[in-house]
């Protein structure tokens, strides 16, 4: 059998596994150690052992369990709750700006936990029904939490992040720079789709009535430096790393002790609650190393096959296609994969193929910098794909924790305009590189 169809049969049968409802880390690693034990016999139990001494080496995947537990103190102590009582009295008096609150909120919650399951928790549990009870459009506001929460996973410290720059290796703390202004003109251009809206169909937005938002002034101000303090946090945090002072690790550490600090500070912290975010970071940071250790693996097989090169080989000399159409059919792909796969399964299932022929292809940009772009191409693809019918992530997660009131097919028409937005994001970061690159260079160049 030839090199080439080993690696296709690898891959379907990687595919079928998953398509059977089987754990991503499971299928992966299997199908891996399967094919490494059929091709080199017991010398192929070096791959997985190579593979995990390479996991233990890494430095930076320590960041992982800080930022997670740092997410879950500011969540399970409602430090997050703040954030929208916050904006529920000082955006309340604008059309729509409850749900320019719920953007924001978002996008603050996603700069202290780095998941969009988070994201959409708070999102759906705090946000929702606030939004239904003062008569906002269910549809608008269902689109709203989903589109908000799917910044998680772009603006750092992006998780999903931390696990491309693992499988690329590339530079963690230039990839969560790259994502910073990319998640931010994304919000951003949401901010302005409902601000314009309600604009012109107030009644999808309603203004709070002047009783609903009666505050002292000094009530006010004691809400906005509440809600300010997980802004507070993360300056502790990123500050210094920016400055060069700390390294990304001890900047992690650094946020996650200022976390639990607050939360003492606040007398919200109690053992019960300490123990399920220590029990809760373990869960997901395990999990997640787990995929990692099979996507190297499975990588190294691919690897070893030469089965990157025959697909470099097919796109570019024997299909003749340019770099840029390429690139395109890549993501074309994502979407498709969204549609039935998480962002996890999608890119530990692709990286191995994409990752290095992105790093050939001539996209007038150095190699280093082609990876940085495309971690942030390849986040926002699957923010997209999360929301795209039928089988899109963020919609299932809208069901469980949405109202009886709200349908499926609510959930289902409500991203249309969110996702168009999410579209146009791309096309922007794809044709303007810049839009990703210029803070890492920035920081990094001094």
């Amino acid at each position: 059998m030839s090199y080439e169809m080993i690696a296709l049969l690898m891959f379907s049968s990687m595919m079928l596994m998953l398509l059977t409802g089987q754990r991503v880390f499971g299928a992966i690693g299997g199908i891996a150690a399967i094919a490494a034990l059929a091709l080199w016999g017991t010398g192929g139990g070096d791959i997985p052992f190579s593979a995990a001494m390479k996991l233990m080496k890494w430095y930076p995947l320590l960041t992982l369990p800080m930022f997670i537990f740092m997410g879950y103190i500011l969540s399970e102590t409602k430090i997050a709750d703040d954030l929208y009582k916050m904006f529920h009295v000082w955006m309340g008096p604008l059309n729509g700006g409850l749900a320019i609150g719920t953007i924001l909120l978002m996008v603050l919650i996603s700069a202290m936990n780095g998941l969009s399951v988070a994201g959409m928790a708070i999102g759906a549990t705090i946000a929702l029904p606030e939004l239904l009870k003062r008569k906002y459009d269910k549809r608008m506001v269902t689109g709203v939490i989903q589109a908000g929460s799917s910044l998680g996973i772009l603006v750092p410290p992006s998780v999903v992040l931390v696990l491309y720059a693992m499988i690329a290796r590339a530079p963690v703390g230039q990839l969560w720079l790259a994502g910073v202004v990319p998640g931010l003109m994304m919000a951003a251009m949401f901010i302005v789709y409902i601000a314009t809206r309600c604009k012109f169909q107030p009644h999808l937005g309603p203004a709070l009535t002047q009783e609903e938002r009666d505050a002292s002034q000094g009530e006010k101000y004691r809400l906005l430096l509440a809600g300010l303090l997980p802004l507070v946090i993360f300056a502790t945090m990123m500050v210094p790393f920016v400055n060069g002072w700390t390294s990304l690790v001890e900047s992690s550490a650094i946020g996650a002790m200022t976390a639990l600090l607050a939360a003492f500070v606040r007398r919200r912290m109690s053992w019960h609650i300490l123990i399920l975010c220590m029990k809760n970071t373990l869960g997901i940071s395990c999990m997640f190393m787990w995929i990692i250790l099979a996507a190297l693996g499975f990588g190294a097989v691919f690897d070893g096959l030469g089965a990157v090169k025959a697909i470099e080989s097919l796109f570019t000399e024997q299909l003749g296609l340019s770099p840029w159409l390429i690139l395109i059919l890549m993501q074309l792909s994502f979407l498709v994969m969204g549609t039935f796969l998480d962002d996890t399964a999608m890119l530990v299932i692709v990286a191995p193929l994409y990752v290095p022929l992105v790093a050939t292809l001539d996209l007038g940009m150095p190699a280093g910098d082609v990876l940085i772009w495309y971690g942030v191409l390849y986040t926002i693809t699957t923010q997209i794909a999360y929301m795209t019918p039928p089988f899109g992530y963020n919609l299932f997660l809208m069901r469980a924790m949405a109202p009886p009131e709200i349908s499926m097919r609510d959930i289902y028409g409500s991203i249309t305009p969110f996702v168009l937005v999410m579209i146009l994001a791309l096309v922007l970061v794809m044709a303007f590189p810049q839009i990703a690159l210029w803070l890492p260079d920035m920081i990094y160049g001094k």
